[in-house]
């Protein structure tokens, strides 16, 4: 999980320094030692590191603290507030131009991921109803256009391509390809190398000249820590990036390239990879990430996800159901397959308040079975599991590749949550509260 070894060394340094009761200056500075250790073994940049521990140490050790009634609190809120600072403060959220189409220009080394985060971010606009386009510029690793085109299929998004002509005229014809069929978002994936090289730039230097894109965003793999940093500077140095994506956030990332580039370079973070699927990207929030880093949770981002995972429709009918006691084995398989598209148990318990930042032993198969042992039953069984005597219940184990017992218990377990549900109904409050819920076209 993302900042794992951070978070666990952070969340232990701040425990330590605020646990016992009252603070003093002295304690607040040895508490900081640790958190600095914690930052630098993550890999953030020395100097960043150095400014953060100043700016924390010097408002930690202020009368308002120290003078507190909850002191550990108001620590913990300090180091909160920072570190969002050092990553940028707010969401930076994407430029857009007056004139069609809108031209983000995607570039990086090699291996960060840059192809495959052309066609996520291609993904994410079309659901904001946005209609990009991608172009293949990137003429130099074998098959990164077929790679691009096969992504581009997937989001169905459509790919413009010219073989191995000169990418800034590829560039070019794609603007004007994009525009005809009125695409208002070009994407451009363009070539990188295994390391910064005068040809690489001088190419990019050119089809910024030719097409002048809205935003120059770089690609950087958030796993390479400190690299990160160093690549970010140079290419800002010669094409003067307006943003920043990081790639494989979900991976053993030690930190120090989230909480260092933004310092470095003074160019934000706009988006972040956080999967292998190519729907796994969102839009980077510093004091979100604080709140992962720190332990606190990011419930918003849950609820945002909930929010695409479960439509209007789904949620009324589910709380109608509800309010009625009328809810079947479909309605469960459902809801399993709204969860399998928020990511998984793993990532939706790592953000809650407490669990952020832990190694969360979670059995990420464990719905597989459930879903199996519906999926074998008939449409009447599912609606009405009191009709599964004996042999329908072998049926059903067979046809799943599970046992008897395992059907056995997943039918108690949803007449468990049956009565669960009847009771909350009875409950007077809880049922008006439901009641005054209001929903699209009532």
């Amino acid at each position: 999980m993302a900042f794992e070894g951070l978070s666990e060394k952070l969340q232990g340094a701040l425990k330590k320094m605020t646990g016992k009761g009252k603070l003093n200056e002295q304690t607040v500075k040895e508490g900081m030692r640790e958190v600095r250790m914690a930052l630098l073994e993550a890999d953030v940049n020395y100097a960043v590191a150095k400014d953060f521990i100043k700016k924390v140490t010097e408002r930690c050790v202020g009368q308002e603290v120290l003078s507190s009634l909850s002191p550990s609190q108001q620590v913990i809120k300090i180091v909160h507030e920072e570190m969002t600072e050092l990553m940028g403060s707010t969401n930076a959220r994407l430029n857009w131009s007056s004139s069609v189409p809108t031209i983000f220009m995607l570039c990086g080394l090699q291996g960060a991921g840059k192809t495959t985060m052309c066609a996520k971010l291609a993904g994410y606009l079309t659901k904001q109803g946005k209609k990009p386009m991608l172009a293949a510029c990137d003429i130099y690793r074998p098959a990164a256009i077929k790679q691009l085109q096969v992504v581009g299929k997937q989001v169905g998004v459509p790919v413009f391509e010219k073989g191995t002509q000169d990418p800034v005229k590829t560039a070019k014809e794609a603007v004007e390809n994009a525009r005809y069929y009125g695409r208002d978002v070009l994407i451009i994936d363009t070539a990188g190398r295994l390391h910064i090289d005068e040809a690489l730039m001088d190419e990019l230097a050119r089809i910024k000249a030719a097409v002048g894109p809205t935003e120059i965003l770089l690609t950087v793999d958030a796993m390479t820590g400190q690299d990160a940093v160093n690549v970010a500077k140079t290419f800002d140095e010669k094409l003067d990036v307006t943003g920043v994506i990081l790639t494989k956030l979900d991976g053993d990332t030690r930190g120090g390239a989230a909480l260092s580039i933004k310092q470095v370079t003074g160019k934000p973070i706009k988006f972040s990879g956080i999967g292998e699927k190519l729907s796994d990207i969102e839009p980077f929030h510093p004091d979100r990430m604080a709140s992962r880093i720190l332990g606190m949770g990011d419930v918003m981002t849950l609820i945002e996800q909930a929010s695409v995972a479960f439509d209007d429709h789904d949620a009324e009918k589910f709380a109608r159901k509800g309010m009625s006691n009328k809810l079947t084995l479909e309605d469960f398989l459902e809801q399993m397959q709204s969860m399998k598209k928020m990511g998984g148990l793993k990532k939706m318990i790592g953000m809650l308040p407490g669990m952020s930042g832990k190694d969360i032993d979670v059995d990420e198969k464990a719905m597989n079975k459930p879903e199996a042992i519906i999926r074998s039953m008939t449409p009447a069984e599912r609606r009405d599991p009191s009709i599964l005597n004996a042999s329908r219940r072998k049926r059903i184990a067979a046809g799943s590749g599970t046992t008897v017992q395992d059907v056995n218990q997943l039918i108690r377990q949803f007449e468990q949550a049956q009565q669960m549900m009847k009771q909350m109904m009875n409950n007077k409050g809880m049922r008006a509260r439901l009641g005054k819920m209001r929903f699209p076209g009532t």
